[in-house]
C-alpha cells in the first residue's frame, strides 16, 4: 500500500464520500459532530449532515486530510483552526482551550477526528495522517496543534478511537497539558 496524503479539497469529494460510505461514517455524522450544536445534531439527518461537510468543504480551505492509496482514499484526518470546530471548545470538553482566546486564534489548531476504513486499520495509517497534519498546519501558518486522543481502548482497530490514541501523538511530539477527564488528555505539539 502505497500512500498519499492530501488535503480535502472540492474535487476529492468522490473519494471522501466513497471512504464514509452510505451512512456517513461513525454511525452517520460525515465528521460534523464537532462542528454543529448538539440541538443541531439531533435535528439533521444523515444526509443534511452530508450536505453541511460538501458545503463546508466546497467554501474550502480544506477542513482536513484523506489518506489516498492510489485514488481510493483509506483514511480521514479533520484538522484545521479551532474555530472551525466550534464544539470542540465547549469549557465543559476535555477539549476545551486552555486560554479562551486561543478557541479564536487562527494560529492555533485542533486535530479532532480520524475515519479509517475497516481494511486500514493497525496498519501504521494514523501515524502517517498526524505526520502530514502537522506538515499541513505548519505551512498554513498555524503556531500549535492540539489533540484530546484517548490513553487506552479495549481495541485498537475500535471505531471508538475516532479521536486518535494518545500514543500516536506522542510519538509525534505533542505534549500534555492538561487532563480534565481521565483518559483524555488535551495534548500540544509546537510548530
Amino acid at each position: 500500500m502505497s500512500i498519499a496524503i492530501a488535503p480535502l479539497t472540492p474535487d476529492l469529494w468522490p473519494a471522501f464520500e466513497d471512504l464514509f460510505g452510505k451512512q456517513g461514517a461513525c454511525y452517520g455524522c460525515w465528521c460534523t459532530y464537532f462542528r454543529l450544536p448538539p440541538a443541531a445534531r439531533k435535528v439533521n439527518d444523515s444526509q443534511q449532515k452530508k450536505a453541511i461537510i460538501r458545503q463546508r468543504i466546497e467554501a474550502g480551505p480544506p477542513p482536513g486530510l484523506l489518506a489516498l492509496d492510489g485514488e481510493c482514499a483509506v483514511g480521514w484526518m479533520q484538522i484545521g483552526p479551532r474555530a472551525d470546530v466550534p464544539e470542540w471548545n465547549n469549557a465543559g470538553r476535555g477539549s476545551a482551550p486552555l486560554e479562551p482566546g486561543d478557541a479564536a486564534d487562527p494560529a492555533v489548531w485542533a486535530i479532532s477526528c480520524f475515519f479509517l476504513r475497516a481494511s486500514a486499520r493497525g496498519k501504521g495509517l494514523t501515524h502517517a495522517l498526524v505526520a502530514g497534519g502537522l506538515a499541513f498546519a505548519r505551512e498554513s501558518g498555524a503556531r500549535f496543534v492540539e489533540a484530546c486522543p484517548m490513553d487506552q481502548a479495549k481495541n485498537a482497530r475500535s471505531i471508538g478511537l475516532f479521536v486518535g490514541s494518545t500514543g500516536v501523538f506522542e510519538k509525534a511530539g505533542f505534549t500534555r497539558l492538561a487532563e480534565r477527564k481521565p483518559g483524555r488528555p488535551l495534548m500540544r505539539c509546537a510548530l
